[in-house]
């Protein structure tokens, strides 16, 4: 309670300074911070603000990338896409603070401005600033932190910016952007992987990748305003975040997938030898994938996440074998199972034509648990068949 207490004083604080400061001088600047990635899944592709400064003594960030906690159903608005992100404002010393404290490195550019369009791009932060304009429907790759760096600056420059191509650019997915960011044997990357749909491999337009708070930087770096204009007057690094050795969880997906992997086949085998069926396991198997497919079209269908479209993760994670998971438990299986099995196996074939063709890709530490669910289909096909 006496943490909230500190909160709301604080934001009544910074609310009251910014609206008595309501004129830049002419040696006012506004520039662009990007923040390197962090430690955690949620940091992990980086972050982006707005620092106003003045000789008056202001000196503030503006941020779109702040939570709203109090909001009702907080975690279940999250998961259906449905939560609405925050404008935050905080004094730069405390930006910067907290930042440092988490070894990150923070890069300033400095925006090359008239004073028209500086006082114009500062009204339109307080006005944005504002209780009842500060929310926002936050979309992961078209409206972000980052994102609406780009789009305020557009709003706010007399002249049309022209976006030049950054030297080292090359064309990418969304999918690989992102998976850039990320350890391929890392639990984040692997949800990612298996969450969000074929709709992020397509490759992503210049400007589409400025999404990320790194290619933010990289593209206004080399932008012009208007002919000849540079958009970034200056550019220094603030903080440089000291290097530490990136280690993986010894139980990394790789490592658990495959020992499950060895685990199916092991009591596959052993049930061919015995010429008997470990039914706990089949029924294991076919609850969890159809549960995880379940939970994939939900993702699909009933929420407002517009990258967890067209997911052929389903085909492996198929939702109605979580039904089917009750029926392959009994000691007399319906004849139709065994054809359903075959259907599987042959949407399992469709999981390898799309990744080949490159219509979606899948999570490279996926490929053990689909092997061994491959033989554990055809063992079964052929136990049904002697058994029907």
């Amino acid at each position: 309670m006496k943490a909230k207490l500190l909160i709301l004083c604080f934001l009544m604080f910074t609310q009251i300074t910014l609206g008595q400061l309501q004129y830049l001088s002419e040696q006012a600047e506004i520039s662009v911070l990007t923040i390197a990635p962090g430690a955690s899944l949620n940091d992990a592709f980086g972050h982006s603000g707005f620092r106003v400064k003045d000789t008056t003594g202001l000196d503030v960030v503006f941020n779109y990338g702040v939570y709203d906690f109090e909001a009702p159903h907080f975690y279940l608005k999250f998961a259906q896409g449905k939560l609405d992100y925050l404008m935050g404002a905080n004094r730069f010393t405390d930006f910067y603070t907290n930042y440092v404290e988490e070894n990150r490195s923070i890069e300033e550019q400095v925006l090359n401005l008239t004073q028209k369009e500086k006082q114009a791009l500062y009204n339109y932060l307080l006005n944005n600033y504002k209780p009842e304009n500060r929310r926002y429907k936050y979309d992961f790759f078209y409206d972000n932190c980052a994102t609406r760096i780009k789009d305020v600056v557009l709003l706010n420059v007399s002249q049309p910016i022209t976006f030049n191509t950054p030297e080292g650019y090359t064309p990418k997915t969304f999918r690989s952007l992102i998976q850039e960011k990320l350890h391929w044997n890392s639990w984040g990357s692997l949800g990612i992987d298996i969450a969000l749909g074929a709709v992020i491999d397509k490759q992503a337009t210049p400007e589409e990748q400025m999404f990320l708070p790194e290619k933010i930087a990289r593209f206004f770096e080399v932008a012009k305003v208007g002919k000849d204009r540079a958009l970034i007057k200056s550019d220094q690094v603030l903080f440089q975040q000291q290097e530490s050795p990136q280690t993986q969880g010894f139980w990394s997906p790789l490592l658990v997938l495959s020992l499950l992997a060895i685990a199916i086949l092991y009591i596959t085998y052993s049930d061919f030898k015995k010429q008997q069926r470990s039914k706990w396991l089949d029924a294991t198997l076919f609850g969890i994938t159809g549960g995880i497919g379940i939970f994939l079209l939900l993702l699909w269908f009933a929420t407002d996440h517009t990258a967890t479209a067209n997911n052929y993760n389903l085909l492996w994670a198929f939702p109605l074998n979580f039904w089917v998971a009750f029926l392959i438990n009994k000691n007399k299986v319906k004849t139709w199972v065994t054809k359903y099995l075959k259907l599987l196996l042959v949407m399992l074939c469709l999981m390898v034509v799309h990744w080949i063709s490159g219509v979606q890709v899948f999570a490279f530490t996926l490929i053990p648990l689909l092997l061994a669910l491959a033989v554990r289909y055809v063992f079964l096909i052929s136990q049904l068949k002697n058994t029907q």
